[in-house]
């Protein structure tokens, strides 16, 4: 558990802001979030706030972005359930209890992976409809046909990407939606690729 008696209170309320970011949507801020939220005017006035977090050893920054910011006391709690067997897809098979468990710990628990909730069917004849739970694995970088989480100009979606000749693709699965084309002017970050999907019930 962190400990926030040595923070002011500004530090305080910044600490919790981007823990509610991170837990609810699987990434921190980006220093003009944190701007807006608490109308902090400069963004080295943001930044000030943010190193001072990471020196007291709550936070740890990959360079200058916000969005790689991570909590030094978060770790992935992990779920564990009984294994009972297999059931068949195809014709049916025996029923046979099994005594062994799945930890999805070893399967998501990695430190580097988040979950995010989908809104909307973009990815819908990717069988990733809407509510359902996508796991990423954070990385900056993607190859073409990826699925990837990608902020464009502060805004994020789940897409293909496709880097073309003078911009990127960023092409969704309904014929029903038009691509993103990404300008080499535009803001674009890669916050992750896609590694297992949770359906909804």
């Amino acid at each position: 558990m962190a400990d926030l008696s040595q923070l002011t209170d500004r530090q305080r309320e910044i600490y919790v802001f981007i823990q509610d970011k991170i837990e609810t949507r699987g990434f921190g801020p980006t220093v003009r979030e944190i701007g807006q939220a608490f109308d902090i005017s400069s963004p080295n006035g943001v930044m000030c706030h943010l190193k001072a977090l990471e020196k007291k050893g709550l936070i740890k920054r990959q360079g200058f972005s916000a969005r790689a910011i991570t909590l030094v006391d978060r770790r992935p709690a992990g779920a564990v359930l009984p294994l009972l067997g297999a059931v068949a897809a195809g014709s049916p098979t025996q029923a046979v209890e099994q005594n062994e468990h799945l930890d999805f710990k070893e399967l998501f628990g990695d430190p580097n992976y988040y979950a995010l909730k989908v809104r909307g069917q973009s990815m819908i004849e990717n069988h990733i409809d809407d509510g359902d739970y996508v796991v990423i694995r954070k990385q900056e970088r993607a190859e073409n046909g990826d699925r990837v989480v990608a902020m464009v100009d502060d805004e994020v979606t789940l897409k293909r990407y496709y880097r073309e000749k003078n911009r990127v693709r960023l092409e969704p699965s309904n014929k029903g939606m038009n691509p993103i084309f990404v300008d080499p002017d535009k803001d674009l970050h890669i916050l992750g690729v896609l590694v297992g999907v949770i359906r909804k019930c």
